[in-house]
């Protein structure tokens, strides 16, 4: 096996802030705001900051889909969390999320308002705020709840695990990368054969669990996430495949997944969302060219 060391740990652990790969300007071990940093607000009850990583791609997500069915409650200011530059060490944004990880949700419908963050704590709070993408029949509804915390629990192998040591860590560790190929592997088996026998997780109704997992294995299934796709072989998940393909044709996944992008084709990219035409008009477009 390659890419051993002779590594001892030591007695005390101690930060290298050079040793952290490609994010190592914004890892660190203590919590707490960095700077002094409001947030914006715009003029809805619901302000997002966030960026379309997978986890914050659930919530936009949602949202979309909740004004898909005629919830007009759920019109959402977006607000573009930029983590490269450590935004979410901000005291603002740390006051919403005292663990400084985007999603974070503040919805000012209230006299106080109310601040939720964690992106599975934010589904489930909107879900039952809007009555919607959430079963109310016990079973179904205790279904979709376990494939939400199944995909909370999960995810972090796929992440931080294999995205890391695969794509961003500094050196390619033979055994990190295997250990964690063969989690993610697995992760992709539960979910086929799950899938192999009904239509959407919690069975034959979308919801919030679809919405939770599809960014994480839906994006690795399509080939978007980590380029592991060959790697893990996705294309022999044929269930998953397919449960993959039917959530990406739905409108509203197409326009959540563009909220808060800032990366990839400018056309799939809409920085900050404060209204529904600002898919149309392109909130980046604007300004790209200064107005």
């Amino acid at each position: 096996m390659t890419g051993t060391s002779d590594y001892t740990p030591p007695k005390i652990w101690t930060w290298n802030k050079e040793n952290g790969g490609q994010f190592a300007s914004i890892n660190r071990p203590v919590s707490g705001p960095t700077h002094e940093k409001e947030l914006p607000v715009g003029r809805h009850p619901l302000q997002l900051y966030s960026l379309a990583t997978p986890n914050g791609q659930k919530v936009t997500i949602l949202l979309e889909e909740l004004l898909a069915r005629g919830h007009a409650g759920a019109e959402y200011d977006a607000w573009l969390i930029k983590i490269g530059d450590g935004d979410q060490f901000g005291s603002g944004f740390v006051g919403v999320n005292p663990n400084s990880k985007i999603p974070a949700l503040l919805d000012r419908s209230s006299p106080e308002p109310i601040r939720v963050f964690e992106s599975g704590a934010i589904l489930l709070y909107l879900a039952e705020k809007f009555g919607a993408f959430l079963p109310k029949a016990v079973k179904a509804r205790a279904e979709s709840l376990s494939w939400l915390f199944w995909q909370m629990g999960s995810a972090p192998y796929l992440g931080g695990g294999l995205g890391h040591f695969y794509a961003y860590a500094p050196a390619k560790i033979e055994y990190a990368i295997d250990r964690f190929a063969m989690e993610a592997k697995r992760q992709l088996d539960v979910l086929d054969k799950r899938l192999a026998e009904n239509e959407y997780l919690a069975g034959g109704e979308y919801t919030i669990a679809d919405i939770a997992v599809w960014p994480w294995y839906g994006g690795l299934a399509k080939g978007w996430l980590y380029g592991a796709g060959e790697f893990l072989q996705v294309q022999d998940y044929k269930n998953l495949q397919r449960w993959a393909e039917a959530i990406w044709q739905r409108p509203a996944v197409q326009r959540g997944r563009m909220v808060n992008r800032a990366t990839g084709e400018a056309s799939g990219q809409l920085h900050e969302r404060h209204d529904a035409s600002d898919f149309e008009t392109k909130t980046q477009d604007k300004i790209a060219v200064g107005i």
